[in-house]
């Protein structure tokens, strides 16, 4: 997985128990694309200090992640429920002059519904 996707995986999961002044600063390095330059100065402190920050966030995050696995498990059903869309796939294409849709529609449906509970 990319370092971007992680820390945003990463910061989904685990972001509010980061300090404001961490969340802020770390959302607009990481999730706002701006550079640590852009950062320092609109927050009045050096870039070293950014860069710093975003090195602490990202070992606190980490080590939420080490000890409660919630990406993993996010990472593990979401995988599931693809599989489970592609036989779903199948089913339908097999089934195109039968009956089955509605069934297979909402077995569909439960696969995306999954997702969305995380």
């Amino acid at each position: 997985m990319d370092k971007i996707l992680r820390q945003s995986l990463l910061y989904d999961f685990y972001g509010e128990l980061l300090t404001e002044h961490q969340k802020s600063i770390y959302e607009d390095v990481v999730m706002n694309d701006l550079s640590y330059s852009e950062v320092a100065r609109l927050n009045g402190i050096s870039r070293q200090g950014i860069y710093d920050l975003i090195k602490r966030c990202d070992k606190i995050l980490e080590e939420y992640e080490s000890k409660l696995k919630l990406v993993e498990k996010f990472m593990k059903a979401k995988e599931k429920a693809d599989m489970m869309k592609d036989k779903i796939a199948v089913l339908k294409e097999k089934n195109a002059d039968k009956n089955m849709f509605s069934l297979i529609d909402e077995l569909d449906s439960y696969t995306s519904e999954l997702l969305d509970d995380f």
